[in-house]
């Protein structure tokens, strides 16, 4: 895992919070997405949790959809991919299972602000080319190694460019705390106009995802990476590699 040193965060809109930042203090996060191989070793050794028995409450039909079968990934879903089609529910379980948890949204975006050779990504021009390259394509049917993300300046692999990711409290939006309720009215065009920067993209899209979605919900081009808190890892040090890694060892 990766320590993402203590920071803060400025909510996306002009009235949350009196748009004040948000401490955010410490903490270790995942330096690559969770990956169909990870996720398998929990579906083997969480049986509800596999797709022909996990409740309906908990995830929607489209739930690991592209994997061969319960215990075989497939063609579509090559082991060092991320893993998609999974719901809140799936990704906090497993976070869980792993000992660890989903990031904060104010942690996740705390991470994602960082360009590739800077702590502040906002003009970064390499980020932001490949940022409008990202969106202007359909997600692929395979999904690339996760080892193809480029590392932003934390040493945090994938958070743009490969796929969107579950955080805790998806559904705060638009401010971490709370605030402004689930959804509020940010993508109307009233709405729109109170957020602090109308040119940033990428966020609003982030945003609207975010606000879009049930904790249920699947889908092709959404998945998961886990976090920690510092000083909680086993044997007091940050495990290397994905969570599940650690815990199949």
């Amino acid at each position: 895992m990766v320590t993402i040193p203590p920071g803060q965060y400025v909510p996306f809109t002009k009235t949350a919070r009196g748009a004040q930042a948000v401490p955010v203090g410490a903490f270790l996060l995942d330096e690559f997405p969770v990956t169909n191989a990870d996720f398998l070793l929990f579906v083997r050794a969480n049986p509800q949790w596999r797709r022909s028995q996990v409740s309906g409450l908990f995830a929607d039909a489209t739930y690991l959809s592209n994997w061969a079968n319960d215990l075989e990934p497939g063609r579509l879903a090559p082991a060092d991919s991320p893993v998609v089609h999974v719901s809140w529910f799936a990704a906090r379980a497993y976070a869980r299972w792993v000992g660890g948890r989903l990031p904060t949204m104010a942690e996740w975006e705390r991470a994602a602000s960082a360009g590739y050779r800077c702590s502040d990504g906002r003009n970064d021009p390499e980020l932001n080319r490949d940022l409008f390259a990202w969106f202007a394509q359909p997600a692929p049917e395979v999904l690339p190694s996760v080892a193809s993300a480029k590392a932003n300046f934390y040493g945090v692999r994938g958070l743009h460019c490969l796929v969107w990711e579950w955080v805790e409290d998806f559904n705060s939006v638009i401010d971490p705390a709370g605030d402004a309720g689930p959804g509020g009215n940010l993508y109307c065009a009233a709405g729109a106009s109170d957020v602090k920067d109308t040119g940033d993209y990428a966020t609003f899209m982030r945003m609207a995802l975010r606000s879009s979605l049930k904790a249920n919900n699947t889908t092709g081009s959404l998945g998961f990476r886990c976090a920690r808190d510092t000083g909680t890892a086993p044997g007091g040090k940050a495990p290397e590699g994905n969570l599940a890694t650690e815990k199949s060892r």
